[in-house]
Protein backbone atom coordinates (compact mmCIF):
# COMPACT_ATOMS: atom_id res chain seq x y z
CA UNK A 1 0.00 0.00 0.00
CA UNK A 2 1.57 3.52 -0.98
CA UNK A 3 1.39 6.31 1.05
CA UNK A 4 -1.35 8.26 -0.63
CA UNK A 5 -3.45 5.52 0.20
CA UNK A 6 -2.45 5.10 3.68
CA UNK A 7 -3.62 9.06 4.21
CA UNK A 8 -6.62 8.38 2.51
CA UNK A 9 -7.49 5.39 4.84
CA UNK A 10 -6.54 7.73 8.03
CA UNK A 11 -8.86 10.50 6.42
CA UNK A 12 -11.66 7.79 6.15
CA UNK A 13 -12.43 5.44 9.07
CA UNK A 14 -15.45 4.15 6.87
CA UNK A 15 -12.94 2.75 4.54
CA UNK A 16 -11.13 1.31 6.73
CA UNK A 17 -13.64 -0.09 8.62
CA UNK A 18 -15.21 -1.43 4.91
CA UNK A 19 -11.81 -3.50 4.57
CA UNK A 20 -12.31 -5.12 7.69
CA UNK A 21 -14.20 -8.30 8.30
CA UNK A 22 -16.64 -8.97 11.28
CA UNK A 23 -15.20 -10.78 13.72
CA UNK A 24 -15.91 -11.99 17.49
CA UNK A 25 -14.37 -13.31 20.56
CA UNK A 26 -14.57 -16.23 19.24
CA UNK A 27 -11.85 -15.81 16.29
CA UNK A 28 -9.01 -16.48 18.40
CA UNK A 29 -6.21 -15.93 15.46
CA UNK A 30 -4.70 -13.96 12.82
CA UNK A 31 -6.44 -14.19 9.33
CA UNK A 32 -4.30 -13.88 6.22
CA UNK A 33 -5.47 -11.58 3.48
CA UNK A 34 -7.15 -14.26 1.25
CA UNK A 35 -9.24 -15.66 4.09
CA UNK A 36 -10.02 -12.03 5.15
CA UNK A 37 -11.44 -11.43 1.83
CA UNK A 38 -13.43 -14.78 2.15
CA UNK A 39 -14.75 -13.32 5.41
CA UNK A 40 -15.78 -10.12 3.60
CA UNK A 41 -17.81 -11.72 0.95
CA UNK A 42 -21.64 -10.93 1.36
CA UNK A 43 -22.82 -13.19 -1.37
CA UNK A 44 -25.01 -16.23 -1.12
CA UNK A 45 -21.94 -18.63 -2.42
CA UNK A 46 -18.78 -18.69 -2.26
CA UNK A 47 -15.54 -21.18 -2.42
CA UNK A 48 -12.29 -20.92 -1.15
CA UNK A 49 -9.52 -23.40 -2.16
CA UNK A 50 -7.25 -24.64 -4.59
CA UNK A 51 -3.83 -26.13 -3.33
CA UNK A 52 -3.22 -27.91 0.56
CA UNK A 53 -2.09 -25.44 3.05
CA UNK A 54 -3.73 -22.85 2.22
CA UNK A 55 -5.77 -22.24 5.33
CA UNK A 56 -8.96 -23.60 3.73
CA UNK A 57 -10.58 -25.23 7.33
CA UNK A 58 -9.25 -21.96 9.43
CA UNK A 59 -11.25 -19.75 6.94
CA UNK A 60 -14.44 -21.75 7.65
CA UNK A 61 -14.35 -22.05 10.96
CA UNK A 62 -13.63 -18.50 11.17
CA UNK A 63 -16.69 -17.33 8.99
CA UNK A 64 -18.98 -19.53 10.71
CA UNK A 65 -18.38 -17.82 14.33
CA UNK A 66 -18.65 -14.43 12.34
CA UNK A 67 -21.84 -13.76 13.87
CA UNK A 68 -22.39 -16.15 17.24
CA UNK A 69 -22.89 -13.05 18.89
CA UNK A 70 -26.18 -12.58 17.62
CA UNK A 71 -29.41 -14.03 19.18
CA UNK A 72 -30.62 -17.02 17.24
CA UNK A 73 -27.88 -17.75 14.60
CA UNK A 74 -27.63 -21.08 13.73
CA UNK A 75 -24.21 -22.80 12.12
CA UNK A 76 -23.52 -25.98 10.40
CA UNK A 77 -20.51 -27.28 9.00
CA UNK A 78 -20.40 -30.56 7.26
CA UNK A 79 -17.66 -33.46 6.32
CA UNK A 80 -18.22 -36.65 4.53
CA UNK A 81 -17.94 -39.18 7.54
CA UNK A 82 -18.13 -38.57 11.29
CA UNK A 83 -14.39 -39.77 11.70
CA UNK A 84 -13.45 -36.81 9.48
CA UNK A 85 -14.98 -34.52 11.66
CA UNK A 86 -12.94 -35.90 14.94
CA UNK A 87 -10.00 -36.82 14.15
CA UNK A 88 -7.20 -34.37 15.14
CA UNK A 89 -6.62 -31.71 13.78
CA UNK A 90 -9.69 -31.42 11.71
CA UNK A 91 -12.24 -28.93 12.19
CA UNK A 92 -13.84 -30.08 15.40
CA UNK A 93 -10.95 -30.76 17.05
CA UNK A 94 -10.04 -26.58 16.01
CA UNK A 95 -12.63 -25.39 17.61
CA UNK A 96 -12.64 -26.77 21.17
CA UNK A 97 -9.11 -25.41 20.95
CA UNK A 98 -10.44 -21.95 20.05
CA UNK A 99 -13.71 -22.29 22.18
CA UNK A 100 -12.97 -24.23 25.16
CA UNK A 101 -11.61 -21.41 27.16
CA UNK A 102 -14.38 -19.11 25.97
CA UNK A 103 -18.00 -18.87 27.21
CA UNK A 104 -19.25 -21.15 24.67
CA UNK A 105 -20.12 -24.09 25.94
CA UNK A 106 -20.47 -27.82 24.37
CA UNK A 107 -22.90 -30.54 23.84
CA UNK A 108 -20.84 -34.17 23.17
CA UNK A 109 -24.56 -35.62 22.32
CA UNK A 110 -25.28 -32.99 19.52
CA UNK A 111 -22.11 -32.04 18.67
CA UNK A 112 -22.46 -28.99 19.00
CA UNK A 113 -21.18 -25.28 20.65
CA UNK A 114 -23.99 -23.25 22.32
CA UNK A 115 -22.77 -19.13 22.93
CA UNK A 116 -24.27 -17.17 25.60
CA UNK A 117 -26.84 -15.20 22.76
CA UNK A 118 -28.47 -18.69 22.09
CA UNK A 119 -26.10 -19.23 18.97
CA UNK A 120 -25.20 -22.32 17.84
CA UNK A 121 -22.31 -23.87 15.92
CA UNK A 122 -23.62 -27.73 15.08
CA UNK A 123 -20.98 -30.18 13.32
CA UNK A 124 -22.63 -32.58 10.99
CA UNK A 125 -21.34 -34.81 8.31
CA UNK A 126 -23.77 -36.83 5.38
CA UNK A 127 -22.21 -40.04 4.25
CA UNK A 128 -24.91 -41.15 2.37
CA UNK A 129 -27.78 -39.09 -0.11
CA UNK A 130 -30.29 -40.16 2.86
CA UNK A 131 -28.15 -38.39 5.67
CA UNK A 132 -29.77 -34.95 4.42
CA UNK A 133 -33.12 -35.89 5.69
CA UNK A 134 -31.67 -35.41 9.39
CA UNK A 135 -31.87 -31.87 8.77
CA UNK A 136 -35.17 -32.00 7.02
CA UNK A 137 -36.85 -29.63 9.92
CA UNK A 138 -33.64 -27.23 10.65
CA UNK A 139 -32.83 -23.90 9.73
CA UNK A 140 -29.59 -22.05 9.50
CA UNK A 141 -28.02 -18.78 8.59
CA UNK A 142 -24.60 -20.64 8.10
CA UNK A 143 -23.92 -24.12 6.16
CA UNK A 144 -19.85 -25.15 5.24
CA UNK A 145 -18.91 -27.64 3.49
CA UNK A 146 -15.26 -28.81 3.70
CA UNK A 147 -13.91 -30.34 1.06
CA UNK A 148 -16.76 -29.99 -1.36
CA UNK A 149 -15.22 -31.95 -4.14
CA UNK A 150 -16.02 -34.87 -1.29
CA UNK A 151 -19.57 -34.71 -1.60
CA UNK A 152 -22.32 -34.58 -4.62
CA UNK A 153 -23.76 -32.24 -6.46
CA UNK A 154 -27.90 -33.51 -5.38
CA UNK A 155 -27.00 -33.15 -1.41
CA UNK A 156 -25.03 -30.21 -1.74
CA UNK A 157 -27.95 -28.03 -3.81
CA UNK A 158 -30.83 -29.81 -1.34
CA UNK A 159 -28.99 -28.11 1.60
CA UNK A 160 -29.74 -24.26 0.18
CA UNK A 161 -33.50 -25.63 1.65
CA UNK A 162 -32.30 -25.55 5.11
CA UNK A 163 -31.03 -21.61 4.19
CA UNK A 164 -33.22 -19.73 6.34
CA UNK A 165 -33.81 -16.84 8.87
CA UNK A 166 -36.71 -14.56 10.30
CA UNK A 167 -38.10 -11.42 9.23
CA UNK A 168 -36.03 -8.58 10.09
CA UNK A 169 -32.97 -10.25 10.87
CA UNK A 170 -29.59 -8.59 9.43
CA UNK A 171 -27.77 -12.05 9.62
CA UNK A 172 -26.68 -13.27 5.65
CA UNK A 173 -27.61 -16.09 4.34
CA UNK A 174 -24.29 -17.92 3.71
CA UNK A 175 -23.48 -21.13 1.88
CA UNK A 176 -19.23 -21.95 2.51
CA UNK A 177 -17.19 -23.91 0.57
CA UNK A 178 -13.60 -24.79 1.01
CA UNK A 179 -11.59 -27.83 -1.26
CA UNK A 180 -9.14 -28.79 -3.21
CA UNK A 181 -9.41 -30.23 -6.92
CA UNK A 182 -9.71 -34.12 -7.44
CA UNK A 183 -12.42 -36.64 -5.87
CA UNK A 184 -15.60 -37.31 -7.43
CA UNK A 185 -17.45 -34.21 -6.97
CA UNK A 186 -14.18 -32.51 -9.12
CA UNK A 187 -16.30 -32.05 -12.23
CA UNK A 188 -19.55 -30.16 -10.73
CA UNK A 189 -17.64 -27.99 -8.27
CA UNK A 190 -15.41 -26.76 -11.22
CA UNK A 191 -18.53 -26.11 -13.51
CA UNK A 192 -20.57 -24.70 -10.61
CA UNK A 193 -18.04 -21.95 -9.17
CA UNK A 194 -15.09 -21.93 -12.49
CA UNK A 195 -16.80 -22.34 -15.07
CA UNK A 196 -20.40 -20.75 -14.21
CA UNK A 197 -19.51 -18.82 -10.92
CA UNK A 198 -19.39 -15.27 -11.55
CA UNK A 199 -22.29 -14.61 -14.12
CA UNK A 200 -24.42 -16.49 -11.17
CA UNK A 201 -23.08 -14.66 -8.61
CA UNK A 202 -20.36 -16.94 -7.40
CA UNK A 203 -17.45 -16.35 -6.00
CA UNK A 204 -14.35 -18.70 -5.86
CA UNK A 205 -11.13 -17.61 -4.21
CA UNK A 206 -8.19 -19.42 -5.02
CA UNK A 207 -5.88 -19.95 -2.11
CA UNK A 208 -2.24 -21.69 -2.24
CA UNK A 209 0.78 -22.67 0.15
CA UNK A 210 2.01 -19.13 -0.22
CA UNK A 211 -1.19 -17.88 0.59
CA UNK A 212 -0.89 -19.48 4.30
CA UNK A 213 2.41 -18.24 6.10
CA UNK A 214 1.81 -20.01 9.22
CA UNK A 215 2.58 -23.18 7.54
CA UNK A 216 6.00 -24.85 7.11
CA UNK A 217 5.90 -24.26 3.21
CA UNK A 218 9.00 -25.85 2.15
CA UNK A 219 8.23 -29.18 4.47
CA UNK A 220 5.00 -29.43 3.42
CA UNK A 221 5.92 -28.99 -0.01
CA UNK A 222 8.53 -31.97 0.24
CA UNK A 223 6.27 -33.82 1.92
CA UNK A 224 3.90 -33.09 -1.58
CA UNK A 225 6.49 -34.12 -4.05
CA UNK A 226 6.30 -37.54 -3.28
CA UNK A 227 3.30 -37.82 -4.99
CA UNK A 228 1.80 -38.74 -8.22
CA UNK A 229 2.34 -35.81 -10.91
CA UNK A 230 -1.41 -35.28 -11.78
CA UNK A 231 -2.48 -35.07 -7.38
CA UNK A 232 0.71 -32.57 -6.94
CA UNK A 233 -0.79 -30.48 -9.21
CA UNK A 234 -4.24 -30.60 -8.06
CA UNK A 235 -2.68 -30.49 -4.22
CA UNK A 236 0.60 -28.41 -4.39
CA UNK A 237 -0.86 -25.95 -7.56
CA UNK A 238 -4.65 -25.67 -6.39
CA UNK A 239 -4.93 -27.06 -10.60
CA UNK A 240 -8.71 -27.73 -11.34
CA UNK A 241 -7.29 -28.33 -14.48
CA UNK A 242 -4.96 -31.38 -13.38
CA UNK A 243 -6.68 -34.95 -14.24
CA UNK A 244 -5.83 -38.21 -14.72
CA UNK A 245 -6.26 -38.65 -18.39
CA UNK A 246 -7.47 -41.61 -20.17
CA UNK A 247 -5.92 -43.82 -23.40
CA UNK A 248 -8.10 -41.76 -26.18
CA UNK A 249 -8.54 -38.06 -26.00
CA UNK A 250 -6.14 -35.30 -24.60
CA UNK A 251 -7.26 -31.43 -24.18
CA UNK A 252 -5.00 -30.19 -26.48
CA UNK A 253 -6.59 -31.98 -29.52
CA UNK A 254 -9.82 -29.58 -29.52
CA UNK A 255 -9.42 -26.41 -30.76
CA UNK A 256 -12.15 -23.59 -29.60
CA UNK A 257 -13.57 -21.62 -32.52
CA UNK A 258 -15.59 -18.45 -31.98
CA UNK A 259 -18.30 -19.86 -34.80
CA UNK A 260 -18.67 -22.75 -37.16
CA UNK A 261 -18.78 -22.11 -41.18
CA UNK A 262 -22.11 -21.60 -42.71
CA UNK A 263 -24.28 -23.82 -44.62
CA UNK A 264 -22.77 -27.67 -42.88
CA UNK A 265 -24.79 -30.59 -42.40
CA UNK A 266 -25.58 -31.29 -38.72
CA UNK A 267 -27.31 -33.25 -35.84
CA UNK A 268 -28.03 -33.98 -32.76
CA UNK A 269 -27.43 -37.67 -30.84
CA UNK A 270 -29.04 -38.27 -28.05
CA UNK A 271 -27.63 -40.96 -25.28
CA UNK A 272 -30.49 -41.56 -22.76
CA UNK A 273 -30.36 -42.28 -18.88
CA UNK A 274 -33.17 -41.43 -16.81
CA UNK A 275 -32.13 -41.30 -13.42
CA UNK A 276 -32.13 -39.20 -10.46
CA UNK A 277 -29.26 -38.62 -8.12
CA UNK A 278 -30.38 -40.12 -4.82
CA UNK A 279 -28.77 -42.29 -2.46
CA UNK A 280 -25.62 -40.88 -2.62
CA UNK A 281 -25.46 -42.08 -6.30
CA UNK A 282 -23.68 -40.82 -8.79
CA UNK A 283 -26.21 -42.08 -11.80
CA UNK A 284 -25.58 -41.31 -15.79
CA UNK A 285 -26.16 -38.34 -17.59
CA UNK A 286 -28.90 -37.90 -20.96
CA UNK A 287 -26.74 -36.24 -23.54
CA UNK A 288 -27.07 -34.96 -26.61
CA UNK A 289 -24.45 -33.29 -28.61
CA UNK A 290 -25.04 -31.45 -31.62
CA UNK A 291 -21.98 -31.61 -34.02
CA UNK A 292 -21.86 -30.58 -37.99
CA UNK A 293 -19.32 -31.46 -40.54
CA UNK A 294 -18.21 -29.47 -42.97
CA UNK A 295 -15.01 -30.31 -45.63
CA UNK A 296 -13.84 -33.09 -43.37
CA UNK A 297 -14.00 -31.14 -40.00
CA UNK A 298 -16.66 -32.20 -37.33
CA UNK A 299 -17.79 -28.96 -35.50
CA UNK A 300 -19.22 -29.47 -31.80
CA UNK A 301 -21.62 -27.01 -31.34
CA UNK A 302 -23.08 -27.37 -27.61
CA UNK A 303 -24.30 -30.67 -25.02
CA UNK A 304 -27.52 -31.19 -23.49
CA UNK A 305 -26.76 -33.27 -20.12
CA UNK A 306 -29.73 -34.01 -17.51
CA UNK A 307 -30.43 -36.17 -14.68
CA UNK A 308 -33.79 -36.58 -14.17
CA UNK A 309 -36.73 -38.15 -15.09
CA UNK A 310 -38.26 -40.01 -18.13
CA UNK A 311 -40.70 -37.26 -18.33
CA UNK A 312 -37.85 -34.38 -17.86
CA UNK A 313 -35.79 -36.28 -20.05
CA UNK A 314 -38.67 -36.19 -22.86
CA UNK A 315 -39.40 -32.46 -22.07
CA UNK A 316 -35.69 -31.50 -22.95
CA UNK A 317 -35.34 -33.50 -25.87
CA UNK A 318 -38.30 -31.66 -27.62
CA UNK A 319 -37.31 -27.92 -25.95
CA UNK A 320 -33.75 -28.83 -27.59
CA UNK A 321 -35.66 -29.99 -30.72
CA UNK A 322 -37.61 -26.71 -31.29
CA UNK A 323 -34.21 -25.11 -30.60
CA UNK A 324 -32.31 -26.34 -32.90
CA UNK A 325 -35.12 -26.42 -35.37
CA UNK A 326 -35.84 -28.94 -38.43
CA UNK A 327 -33.02 -28.59 -40.24
CA UNK A 328 -31.04 -30.04 -37.95
CA UNK A 329 -31.71 -34.17 -37.76
CA UNK A 330 -32.08 -35.92 -34.63
CA UNK A 331 -30.88 -39.26 -33.64
CA UNK A 332 -31.06 -41.49 -30.80
CA UNK A 333 -29.77 -44.45 -29.45
CA UNK A 334 -31.75 -46.93 -29.43
CA UNK A 335 -31.48 -49.53 -26.43
CA UNK A 336 -31.74 -53.80 -27.22
CA UNK A 337 -35.20 -55.00 -27.09
CA UNK A 338 -38.69 -54.63 -27.08
CA UNK A 339 -38.74 -51.63 -24.76
CA UNK A 340 -36.03 -49.95 -26.61
CA UNK A 341 -37.94 -50.12 -29.65
CA UNK A 342 -40.98 -48.62 -28.20
CA UNK A 343 -39.14 -45.76 -26.50
CA UNK A 344 -38.23 -45.18 -30.24
CA UNK A 345 -41.20 -45.23 -32.30
CA UNK A 346 -42.59 -42.89 -28.94
CA UNK A 347 -40.77 -40.05 -30.18
CA UNK A 348 -40.70 -40.85 -33.57
CA UNK A 349 -44.89 -40.69 -34.06
CA UNK A 350 -45.47 -38.65 -30.82
CA UNK A 351 -43.37 -35.90 -29.84
CA UNK A 352 -40.34 -35.42 -33.01
CA UNK A 353 -43.11 -35.62 -35.72
CA UNK A 354 -42.16 -33.28 -38.89
CA UNK A 355 -38.19 -33.52 -37.50
CA UNK A 356 -35.57 -35.70 -39.28
CA UNK A 357 -35.59 -38.74 -36.81
CA UNK A 358 -34.24 -41.87 -36.24
CA UNK A 359 -32.95 -44.51 -33.57
CA UNK A 360 -29.52 -46.17 -33.79
CA UNK A 361 -29.16 -49.81 -32.24
CA UNK A 362 -26.24 -49.79 -29.57
CA UNK A 363 -23.74 -52.17 -31.01
CA UNK A 364 -20.06 -52.82 -29.71
CA UNK A 365 -17.93 -51.50 -27.26
CA UNK A 366 -17.85 -48.00 -26.44
CA UNK A 367 -14.19 -47.44 -26.72
CA UNK A 368 -14.40 -48.80 -30.30
CA UNK A 369 -17.32 -46.78 -30.49
CA UNK A 370 -14.89 -43.94 -29.92
CA UNK A 371 -11.97 -44.63 -31.80
CA UNK A 372 -13.20 -42.73 -35.10
CA UNK A 373 -13.96 -39.25 -32.80
CA UNK A 374 -9.85 -39.99 -31.19
CA UNK A 375 -8.48 -40.48 -34.38
CA UNK A 376 -10.61 -37.44 -35.91
CA UNK A 377 -9.83 -35.49 -32.73
CA UNK A 378 -5.95 -35.90 -33.24
CA UNK A 379 -5.60 -34.90 -36.37
CA UNK A 380 -7.42 -31.38 -35.24
CA UNK A 381 -10.52 -32.55 -37.14
CA UNK A 382 -12.95 -31.65 -34.09
CA UNK A 383 -13.06 -28.26 -33.15
CA UNK A 384 -15.21 -26.51 -30.46
CA UNK A 385 -17.63 -23.60 -30.99
CA UNK A 386 -17.07 -21.27 -27.98
CA UNK A 387 -19.72 -21.79 -24.91
CA UNK A 388 -19.78 -22.65 -21.18
CA UNK A 389 -20.45 -26.54 -21.53
CA UNK A 390 -16.59 -26.94 -22.86
CA UNK A 391 -14.57 -27.61 -19.66
CA UNK A 392 -17.56 -30.33 -18.57
CA UNK A 393 -16.87 -31.71 -22.04
CA UNK A 394 -13.38 -32.07 -22.20
CA UNK A 395 -13.33 -33.67 -18.60
CA UNK A 396 -14.95 -36.38 -19.52
CA UNK A 397 -13.15 -36.89 -22.48
CA UNK A 398 -9.84 -36.64 -21.18
CA UNK A 399 -10.95 -39.21 -18.33
CA UNK A 400 -12.97 -41.71 -20.67
CA UNK A 401 -12.64 -44.76 -20.74
CA UNK A 402 -11.22 -44.23 -16.79
CA UNK A 403 -14.13 -41.95 -15.88
CA UNK A 404 -17.13 -41.86 -13.73
CA UNK A 405 -19.35 -40.86 -16.86
CA UNK A 406 -19.01 -41.50 -20.27
CA UNK A 407 -22.35 -40.44 -21.95
CA UNK A 408 -21.10 -37.31 -23.85
CA UNK A 409 -18.32 -39.47 -25.40
CA UNK A 410 -20.75 -42.27 -26.45
CA UNK A 411 -23.19 -39.26 -28.10
CA UNK A 412 -20.24 -37.84 -29.69
CA UNK A 413 -19.32 -41.08 -30.85
CA UNK A 414 -22.77 -41.58 -32.30
CA UNK A 415 -22.94 -38.00 -33.59
CA UNK A 416 -19.35 -38.77 -35.88
CA UNK A 417 -21.12 -42.12 -36.85
CA UNK A 418 -24.25 -40.63 -38.47
CA UNK A 419 -22.24 -37.60 -40.29
CA UNK A 420 -19.97 -40.34 -41.75
CA UNK A 421 -21.27 -43.28 -41.79
CA UNK A 422 -22.58 -45.31 -45.08
CA UNK A 423 -25.57 -43.80 -47.02
CA UNK A 424 -28.03 -45.46 -48.52
CA UNK A 425 -26.59 -47.07 -52.27
CA UNK A 426 -27.93 -44.95 -54.98
CA UNK A 427 -30.99 -46.24 -56.91
CA UNK A 428 -29.24 -48.08 -59.98
CA UNK A 429 -31.83 -48.31 -63.78
CA UNK A 430 -30.75 -51.68 -65.30
CA UNK A 431 -30.89 -51.33 -69.01
CA UNK A 432 -31.43 -54.18 -71.52
CA UNK A 433 -28.97 -54.05 -74.37
CA UNK A 434 -30.57 -55.35 -76.95
CA UNK A 435 -28.88 -57.21 -80.75
CA UNK A 436 -28.24 -54.55 -83.42
CA UNK A 437 -29.87 -57.06 -85.96
CA UNK A 438 -32.88 -56.99 -83.59
CA UNK A 439 -35.81 -56.10 -85.45
CA UNK A 440 -39.51 -55.25 -83.68
CA UNK A 441 -41.18 -57.30 -85.68
CA UNK A 442 -39.22 -60.46 -84.67
CA UNK A 443 -40.32 -61.83 -81.37
CA UNK A 444 -37.59 -62.52 -79.01
CA UNK A 445 -35.68 -65.75 -78.74
CA UNK A 446 -32.62 -66.21 -76.72
CA UNK A 447 -31.80 -69.18 -78.87
CA UNK A 448 -31.60 -67.32 -81.96
CA UNK A 449 -28.13 -67.09 -83.20
CA UNK A 450 -28.53 -63.63 -83.75
CA UNK A 451 -28.83 -62.62 -80.25
CA UNK A 452 -24.90 -63.28 -79.75
CA UNK A 453 -22.43 -62.37 -76.54
CA UNK A 454 -20.87 -59.71 -77.81
CA UNK A 455 -23.92 -57.72 -79.04
CA UNK A 456 -26.01 -57.65 -75.03
CA UNK A 457 -22.81 -56.09 -73.59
Amino acid sequence: MVTSDLALLQRRPDLCQALQPRLTKYIPVALHPKQQAFLLLDCQEALFGGSAGGGKSISLLAAALQYVDVSGYAALILRRTFPDLSKPGALMDVAKTWLMPTDATWSEREKQWRFPSGATLTFGYLERYDDVYQYQSAAFQFCAWDELTQFGEAEYRYMFSRLRRLEGSSVPLRMRSASNPGNKGHDWVKQRFMVEGLQNGRVFIPAKLHDNPSLDAIQYMLTLSELDPITRRQLLDGDWSARTGGSKFKREWFPVVEEAPAGLRSLRFWDLASTEPKHGSDPDYTAGIKVGLHEGVFYVFDTRRTRTTPGGVEALICQTAELDGRTVAIRMEQEPGASGKALIDHYAKRKLVGWDFKGVPSTGDKVVRANPVSAAAEAGNVRLVRGPWINAFLDELEAFPSGPHDDQVDALSGAVSQLTGPRKPPKVTQHVFLPREYRPDLPYDINNPKYRDEDRR
